[in-house]
């Protein structure tokens, strides 16, 4: 076991070197990389955020981090890219959590800033828009746009807090409890679903 832990950990270093020898100051520009698919490697983010790699849980949150910033979505498949290659990973579910939500601006003007699981703040707007789903056993599930197709799930800690900030708006002519940041409004559920 510990073998392959010392195997497992030899292997992850490769790979952050090869992701950290790619890297300049602030984020990559991984939308703009397109090098040649080298294969698939034994990485997966599970739907509750946690990166593994070989089946075992990823415990350094800087090296999750920095495999975080090369992340690239193409359709529904999931890569970590350099300029030089590209390796296909699993992601279960949103790639991010938004673990964390700031309230800034006045009420009528409100914005909604989430910091994700990988310490990244991101400005719900338009450009970072949430959408909300219907789970099958799960009820309502909301995502942020983190940046180029990359989604984070948005805790249910921090949905009951959505939930409580939401209002209602016609849109489209059917009456919908949403919430507002950044000047967008963004509909939850039509209005007679919601009980609160």
């Amino acid at each position: 076991m510990a073998k392959q832990r010392q195997d497992n950990t030899s292997g992850l270093e490769t790979i952050a070197a090869s992701v950290r020898g790619s890297a300049g100051k602030g984020p990559p520009p991984v939308h703009l990389w397109n090098p040649p698919f080298c294969g698939d490697l034994d990485i997966r983010i599970a739907s509750d955020g946690t990166w593994y790699y070989l089946g075992t849980p990823i415990g350094r949150a800087p090296l999750v981090r920095l495999f975080a910033s090369v992340l690239k979505r193409e359709g529904d498949k999931y890569f970590l890219v350099t300029p030089v290659e590209k390796v296909g990973i699993v992601v279960e579910d949103a790639p991010f959590l938004a673990v964390e939500m700031r309230r800034e601006g006045p009420a009528s003007e409100p914005r909604l800033l989430f910091r994700t699981n990988v310490d990244d703040w991101v400005a719900c707007d338009a450009a970072h828009a949430l959408r909300f789903e219907r789970g099958a056993s799960e009820g309502l599930k909301p995502y942020l746009h983190v940046r180029n197709d990359l989604w984070a799930k948005v805790t249910r800690a921090l949905l009951y807090d959505l939930v409580e900030l939401g209002e209602e708006r016609d849109i489209d002519g059917e009456r919908m409890i949403g919430v507002a940041s950044g000047g967008a409004f963004f509909p939850m559920a039509p209005a007679e679903s919601v009980e609160f």
